[in-house]
């Protein structure tokens, strides 16, 4: 069956930019329904809960065949070979913090990967699009990864988790890789950072753990960059998280993370 990747990028988009109305509407008001998810520092709110209804509610109203892997456990089976792969509200603690560094965050997939993703940032009022085999974009512009040579000269993005366990071993890895690099960022939405990563902000990025919403649009934002993206193994079980760089600083990098000579 042919898919119509157009047709889903002008859905997905849709559905980004309503649901980043609807957050920048609550954005900087008291948080309401505040709760604990994985651990006490992990938190969801009503926003959270709300922006995901709304894409739900979109997405099966116009592809009702299609599967969904949301974060607030919106879920359904795909009959059509295709799931959307949500996060409604990426950087919930810079939301309810009120830090404007958050965003909605949708990809589609299919058995081969990312077939089209959306990052949209409200606060900025950017949009991050790709279409597999088509490259990024950045409000319609095209984007490409910077292409750095050397570790000492890049800027590098991170994420920590929400384990203290894993925290204790990505401190570890921090203090590994900061002595070689021009700095660390940890703006807090992963998605973001990917983004970044892509229109060439950031020169690179490393986290252990990432769920497939927090990276499945942005690594294919990185791909279609020029980029490169390989998967990070993250301790005690838990899902993989990436690297990506351009093709040369993500082997330099790939090394430091790792711990590799």
């Amino acid at each position: 069956m042919s898919v119509d990747r157009d047709e889903l990028l002008e859905l997905a988009l849709q559905g980004a930019r309503r649901a980043g109305e609807l957050l920048l509407e609550r954005f900087e008001r008291p948080a309401v329904g505040v709760r604990s998810k994985s651990t006490h520092t992990d938190l969801v709110s009503d926003a959270d809960r709300s922006s995901e209804a709304l894409l739900v509610k979109l997405i099966t109203s116009k592809r009702p065949r299609d599967g969904i892997y949301a974060e607030e456990g919106g879920e359904g089976a795909s009959e059509s070979g295709l799931r959307w792969v949500i996060d409604p509200l990426d950087g919930t603690i810079n939301y309810l913090f009120g830090i404007p560094i958050w965003s909605v965050s949708i990809a589609v997939e299919d058995r081969h990967g990312g077939v089209v993703g959306v990052v949209h940032d409200p606060n900025r009022g950017e949009t991050f699009t790709a279409t597999r085999g088509e490259g990024a974009f950045l409000n319609g512009a095209s984007i490409k990864v910077r292409e750095r040579t050397d570790t000492s000269s890049a800027l590098i993005g991170t994420g920590f988790s929400y384990n203290s366990r894993v925290r204790a071993v990505q401190a570890q890895v921090l203090t590994r890789v900061l002595p070689y690099v021009r700095d660390v960022r940890r703006p807090g939405s992963a998605a973001l950072d990917l983004a970044y990563v892509a229109c060439g902000r950031l020169d690179g990025f490393y986290e252990h753990t990432m769920e497939s919403y927090d990276k499945a649009a942005g690594v294919l934002l990185i791909q279609e960059a020029g980029g490169a993206v390989s998967e990070l193994p993250a301790p005690l079980g838990l899902s993989p998280g990436v690297i990506a760089a351009g093709s040369v600083l993500h082997e330099q990098l790939s090394l430091l993370v790792s711990d590799k000579e």
